[in-house]
C-alpha cells in the first residue's frame, strides 16, 4: 500500500503561483508513476499531470499545459505541483495519485489516492 499525503494548499490571487506537495509513504514510491488530479465544485475530477517513475516521462492535461509543471524526487518520496498563472478556473481540491501501471494513472484510475489539499483562487 502507498499513503499519500499533499500539502502547500491555500488562498492566492489571480496570477499567482503555488507550490503543491506530496508525501509519499508505505511501499517504494520509485516503483509507481505518480500524478495529480483535481476536481471543483459541482465538476468530475480532471487529469492535471501525470510523471513517471524515473521522470522522464511526463504528461499534462490541456487547461494547464505551459502553466503548471510536475516533478519528483525518489530519493524524498515526494511529487510536486508547480502551479503558475493561477486564475479562478484553477481553484479545486487537488489530489495526489499513484499507480504501478502508467496507464492506469492517466486514464484516471489510479491505484492510490491522497486526501486533497484545496486550492482557492480569488480574482
Amino acid at each position: 500500500q502507498v499513503k499519500l499525503e499533499e500539502s502547500g494548499g491555500g488562498l492566492v490571487q489571480a496570477g499567482d503561483s503555488l507550490r503543491l506537495s506530496c508525501a509519499a509513504s508505505g511501499r517504494t514510491f520509485r516503483n509507481y508513476h505518480a500524478g495529480w488530479f483535481r476536481q471543483a465544485p459541482g465538476r468530475e475530477r480532471e487529469f492535471v499531470a501525470a510523471i513517471s517513475q524515473s521522470g522522464v516521462t511526463i504528461e499534462y492535461g490541456d487547461s494547464v499545459k505551459g502553466r503548471f509543471s510536475i516533478s519528483r524526487d525518489n530519493a524524498k518520496n515526494t511529487v510536486w505541483l508547480q502551479m503558475n498563472s493561477l486564475t479562478p478556473e484553477d481553484m479545486a481540491v487537488y489530489y495526489c495519485a499513484a499507480s504501478f501501471l502508467y496507464g492506469d494513472l492517466t486514464s484516471s484510475r489510479p491505484a492510490y489516492w491522497g486526501q486533497g489539499t484545496q486550492v482557492t483562487v480569488s480574482s
